[in-house]
């Protein structure tokens, strides 16, 4: 049974390169979203000594910074927190001293996470937010990259190497200028080196790619500003090996200043992102992935899905794309649900009686049942103009399952109120969409109108349905106790801009004993 109360977790992720916080918050209905998050650019596998320990003042500031996380956790009352520590810490020498150090402050019990298990946890969150089945995800940290195999949604093998943005740019002496391809080619000779150490990658070649960490999503934001890319998102962002080293050498040929000055690159990466693309290049042609796709979810997502009630979760839900749709109904529940749960199952009678008078995309199902279950969303800001709310909601909000190009055309169907308005709508986003997917939208559009209006007084009334096309006429044989009239009447009220679009004006028909034509519901 849900709880009334929220429940608030932190988790903290004590990085290479970074150490992040994520506040999580889990509502009474199962909700769960992130309420707050920190960043600090620690560098710790940077400032590592000659003798391989942390200094002291190295460790002094992260415990300030560890102590400034828990009083955010505090504030937000979270009743748990979680902290790890990555590379940096693992191969410190003195790395028992640091987390006793580190305790000390902050009060926090400081997970050591190995190689593999910072491999398999990430791996927890790419399986919970993208629909893949197999492939290859490389997280490419400060101190470490970790790459794992999946096959049908299982983690097969992992394994963690001892390289990342940071340590090879000081291993190297990567300094403010340049990098030269002398140099470069040592990179890639030395992660070749590393990767064939680990005999089963080569054995799967051609798989997708899927990448974690700060390097890979800061390529993305790099590659979407440069080429004017529409869409409010980097996760499920997808590249080829041509755009990572393009990237590579063009940023490779100027100094670290002019890095700094890229427009979507972020100045603190400026001096470690040409040694953390090196590395993914060298993965890329490695493993000859077919592509490169983001992952915007990485360890502190996979910690929480591992921590959190009413998680765990399995290795991973077994559909992301209708997990999601429910935590964003349960994140907005102003959407009446039983009206949805009925305008679903009728919008799925219409289309499978109409979808083969017309030419639609194969994933045009998928499309229209998402639609439906989120086309009351934008209610939740104001009833008025719901439509325009629900389509900003459906572009604004990380929610995983669907490529952009489906997620644009889902948010279009699900907000559709004309063609006019859709075309509008979908305007920006021309250089993602197919030549007939504003037809699509159209066509789905008034199928979800149609069924909205069988349903019109939210009472789910009807039992079961008759459909039938006759001399350019939809004729609906609806069973039900109750005569229908608001029903009826938004039936007719829809019936022209139908018929624009189907070539058949819908007539609806109420009888109230079982009707041998009805299909029950």
């Amino acid at each position: 049974m849900h709880t009334t109360t929220n429940r608030v977790t932190g988790i903290i992720d004590i990085g290479s390169n970074t150490v992040r916080l994520s506040v999580y918050q889990i509502s009474g209905n199962g909700a769960y979203r992130v309420v707050d998050q920190g960043r600090w650019s620690a560098r710790l596998s940077q400032r590592m000594a000659a003798d391989g320990t942390l200094p002291a003042e190295a460790a002094n500031e992260l415990a300030e910074v560890l102590r400034h996380y828990v009083r955010i956790c505090a504030k937000h009352g979270a009743e748990r927190i979680r902290a790890v520590a990555t590379a940096a810490i693992r191969q410190a020498v003195n790395r028992e001293e640091v987390i006793a150090r580190l305790r000390s402050a902050s009060g926090l019990d400081i997970e050591i996470l190995s190689g593999e298990e910072e491999a398999r946890i990430g791996s927890v969150a790419m399986l919970n937010s993208l629909p893949l089945d197999d492939g290859f995800v490389v997280d490419i940290g400060g101190g470490s990259t970790e790459i794992t195999l999946l096959r049908n949604r299982e983690v097969v093998s992992a394994v963690s190497f001892p390289i990342g943005c940071v340590n090879v740019s000081a291993r190297y002496g990567l300094g403010e200028g340049p990098v030269p391809q002398e140099t470069l080619n040592e990179i890639f000779a030395d992660t070749k080196r590393l990767l064939e150490g680990a005999d089963w990658i080569a054995k799967h070649p051609g798989l997708p790619l899927i990448g974690l960490g700060g390097t890979v999503r800061a390529l993305a934001k790099l590659r979407q500003r440069e080429s004017g890319y529409p869409f409010p998102h980097l996760h499920g962002y997808e590249m080829s090996e041509a755009d990572v080293s393009g990237a590579l050498e063009d940023l490779a040929r100027i100094a670290v200043p002019q890095r700094r000055k890229r427009p979507g690159l972020s100045k603190d990466r400026g001096d470690v992102i040409v040694p953390g693309l090196a590395v993914l290049l060298g993965v890329m042609k490695h493993t000859r992935a077919s592509t490169l796709a983001v992952c915007g979810t990485g360890l502190r997502d996979g910690l929480f899905y591992e921590t959190c009630e009413p998680y765990p979760l399995p290795a991973s839900v077994g559909d992301v794309l209708e997990e999601s749709v429910r935590n964003l109904n349960a994140l907005y529940p102003a959407a009446p649900g039983e009206h949805l749960r009925q305008v679903r199952k009728l919008a799925a009678a219409l289309f499978e009686r109409l979808a083969g008078s017309s030419p639609l995309p194969e994933e045009s199902r998928r499309l229209l049942e998402t639609a439906v279950s989120l086309s009351r969303i934008g209610a939740t800001i104001d009833y008025n103009d719901c439509a325009d709310h629900t389509f900003y909601m459906l572009l604004h909000t990380h929610w995983n399952g669907l490529s952009h190009r489906e997620t644009i055309l889902t948010a279009a169907i699900a907000s559709y109120r004309s063609s006019s308005s859709s075309r509008r709508k979908l305007s920006p986003y021309q250089s993602l969409l197919r030549d007939d997917d504003q037809e699509t939208v159209v066509r789905l559009g008034t199928l979800l109108l149609l069924a909205s209006a069988l349903d019109r007084s939210e009472s789910q009334a009807i039992s079961a349905l008759g459909i039938a096309v006759e001399d350019k006429k939809l004729r609906l044989l609806a069973e039900s106790e109750d005569p229908l009239p608001v029903e009826r009447m938004e039936v007719a009220n829809m019936a022209k801009e139908f018929k624009k679009v189907w070539g058949m004006t819908p007539e609806l028909q109420v009888v109230r004993t079982n009707a041998a034509s009805a299909d029950r519901l």
